[in-house]
């Protein structure tokens, strides 16, 4: 995304810029739900905007008068390069607001699409939306000429027709743009709360589809036995769900899928206990399926995939006991600034659903990427190879390696493993175990994991000379961490005690600093969430000069208040740190030490305190707009080859401090 400043103009409150027509329309749901669906016909389905209609009237007769009527299409797709005229239009889109029910008698599926379909000859599908549902329509006509209806998962894009998406061998599915994939978890759960009767494990039976539709796609890049080729398995045929024999077929393809998945000797055997199972209806299969089978999981960025889980995750195991998920915004800025490269080891020792450890996967596969295709200097070009072949193999292989979590809560260390495969693997590395506690814990098996996963890593990246022992202590050359703090947190003594720190405050966001400084190699570093009151209250000075005697102090940004609103209110910085070896303490104790300090404060996160988010106002308060180039990855329909199309819109800018603080750092 680029943009260009110098032509900026101002939007009015409440109201948002049509991509489509370049004009200010009111803020409300159904204009909302409008720019959404433009956006996925374009960057999904390949519909050009040149070929797009908004507020389109279409003529038809009233059978009942013989009468010539106009009704208004929300958007009409036509033909490429054609005109817009009725007779040219290929695709409908009926668009309301949130609280328009499919089944409306006004404006529901049947009055406005199957009518519409009706009354345009030229056209065969359509689909309604309010924004969380969306219904696919294809209009047929029978052997007297009349016009049937049927629903159909998905209706082609632009090149493709109805028997493309009912391929098996087809590799390619869409890439999703800006909301689709949240949109689409978002009802995928839904729908197995309210129509499943499974309001405890939702969100479990929706993470096992979504691996199935995951291993199925990996399934891409697996010597097949025999040499078969690839063919999909987690497909739903555009018709399969409307019939008891289509939805049995999809359900019976899908739980072959996760036994699959699941064998002992099978690529996720350790993310499972092997005692799931997928206790959905055939129907509620077959929905959710074909909701997912839409999308590519594995070519969708990590920034859409991650805030589309991390949504789901957040909504079901609530904050408890002061677990709360780090902002993907304030995650970014520490990576950035840390900038881990495919030589570190990595730790979060409070890692709960994964998120700076699927940033650091991404990072570094940038990385990767950049030097496995140095001939290729367009961005978006480039992001189209993240998951090559070549690439996923060096990206498994490092995160294997070199990629490390422990968290205390048995079902966010599931939900981190399948996090880390969801953005490309490197689960195997996620441990259920007190941080604080370790090396002692009351589940030896664990403690032996982790020594064997340190070993393999310390001999694979040929970093075992001079290590003693086989403990994660003194091993890592990065931690990153947001540690639970609160008054609701407590430390048991027995642990406490162990610690320096101890003496001046038992809080585990204190003693968490001491765990980490434990876990660091010599010169290692640590970007680590702490509350102010650690860097600011007189009672935490012997906590500073702990802190100060033990690290070189590299950075500090101050976060506003809203930094974690509005799951919780505590006004926290970030504190970048790199261990001392024992001379550069010596050093410091002679009285010699001297360094500059990057310090910084982040007073707009982009949002406000309920979490909505704020955008760039001028000085007298009104928003600014600003052309933006959105440059995206379509595939040919002739050959499937990528090309690069471009997209000018005039946007809202987020209005945060972090991404300009990390540049900052980096040029400091």
């Amino acid at each position: 995304m680029r943009t260009n400043n110098t032509k900026e103009q101002i939007l009015e409150d409440n109201y948002v810029m049509c991509i489509l027509t370049e004009k200010q329309r009111k803020a409300t749901s159904q204009e909302n739900n409008l720019q959404s669906i433009i956006r996925m016909l374009n960057e999904e389905y390949g519909f050009d905007l040149t070929d797009m209609e908004r507020d389109f009237n279409i003529i038809y007769t009233d059978p009942d008068t013989g009468k010539n009527k106009k009704q208004k299409i929300d958007l009409a797709i036509f033909e490429k390069g054609k005109s817009h005229d009725q007779d040219f239009i290929i695709r409908i889109a009926i668009v309301q607001d949130e609280k328009i029910k499919e089944n409306d008698k006004k404006k529901g599926v049947i009055i406005t699409l199957e009518n519409t379909l009706a009354a345009v000859a030229s056209c065969e599908f359509g689909l309604w939306t309010n924004g969380t549902d969306i219904k696919y329509l294809q209009r047929e006509e029978d052997d007297f000429g009349y016009d049937t209806f049927s629903d159909l998962s998905d209706f082609p894009g632009f090149g493709e027709t109805l028997d493309d998406l009912n391929r098996g061998d087809r590799s390619h599915s869409r890439k999703p743009a800006n909301d689709s994939l949240i949109k689409v978890f978002k009802r995928s759960h839904d729908y197995i709360y309210g129509n499943e009767g499974r309001k405890k494990d939702a969100f479990w039976q929706l993470l096992y589809l979504i691996f199935c539709k995951l291993y199925d796609e990996k399934r891409r890049f697996m010597p097949l036995p025999d040499g078969i080729s690839y063919r999909r398995f987690f497909w739903v045929g555009v018709k399969e769900q409307n019939t008891a024999e289509g939805r049995k077929a999809v359900a019976e393809r899908i739980k072959k899928i996760f036994i699959d998945l699941k064998k002992p000797d099978g690529p996720f055997s350790d993310v499972f206990d092997g005692n799931e199972a997928i206790e959905l209806t055939d129907k509620g299969i077959a929905f959710i399926a074909g909701e997912l089978a839409k999308y590519s999981f594995l070519d969708a960025s990590v920034d859409v995939k991650g805030l589309a889980y991390e949504t789901i995750v957040s909504n079901t195991l609530k904050q408890e006991a002061g677990q709360f998920f780090t902002p993907r915004n304030i995650i970014k800025a520490m990576v950035e600034m840390m900038n881990p490269t495919e030589n570190t080891r990595v730790l979060d020792p409070a890692c709960g659903s994964g998120g700076f450890l699927i940033m650091v996967l991404d990072h570094v596969r940038k990385q990767i990427a950049e030097k496995l295709y140095p001939e290729i200097t367009d961005e978006v070009l480039l992001a189209a190879k993240y998951n090559t072949p070549e690439v996923n193999e060096r990206v498994r292989e490092y995160a294997e390696n070199s990629i490390f979590g422990f968290d205390f809560d048995p079902d966010l260390k599931k939900a981190a493993r399948m996090n880390m495969v969801m953005a490309g693997d490197g689960h195997a590395n996620i441990f259920h175990v007190n941080s604080l506690a370790y090396p002692n814990w009351e589940h030896p098996t664990e403690i032996q994991k982790i020594e064997k996963a340190i070993n393999r890593s310390l001999k694979t990246m040929k970093d075992d000379e001079g290590v003693y022992g086989n403990s994660a202590r003194g091993k890592f050359d990065i931690i990153f961490t947001n540690p639970p703090f609160g008054a609701k947190v407590k430390v048991d003594e027995d642990i406490a005690v162990k610690y320096e720190l101890s003496r001046y405050s038992n809080a585990p966001e204190v003693l968490f600093i001491e765990a980490c400084y434990n876990f660091l190699k010599e010169d290692g570093k640590m970007a680590i969430v702490l509350p102010d009151g650690i860097l600011g209250n007189p009672n935490t000075l012997p906590v500073r000069e702990w802190i100060l005697d033990k690290f070189k102090i590299l950075a500090s940004v101050d976060l506003a208040v809203e930094a974690f609103l509005p799951q919780v209110g505590v006004q926290a910085s970030l504190l970048f740190l790199q261990k001392k070896s024992a001379n550069e303490r010596n050093i410091a104790h002679e009285g010699e030490e001297d360094y500059d300090v990057f310090m910084a404060i982040a007073e707009k996160l982009g949002k406000d305190r309920r979490g909505n988010p704020i955008y760039l106002r001028d000085e007298d308060g009104a928003e600014i707009i600003f052309p933006v180039e959105n440059k995206y990855v379509a595939y040919r329909p002739e050959d499937g080859k990528p090309i690069v199309k471009t997209r000018v819109e005039k946007q809202r800018v987020l209005d945060d401090d972090l991404p300009k603080i990390s540049k900052a750092y980096m040029e400091f």
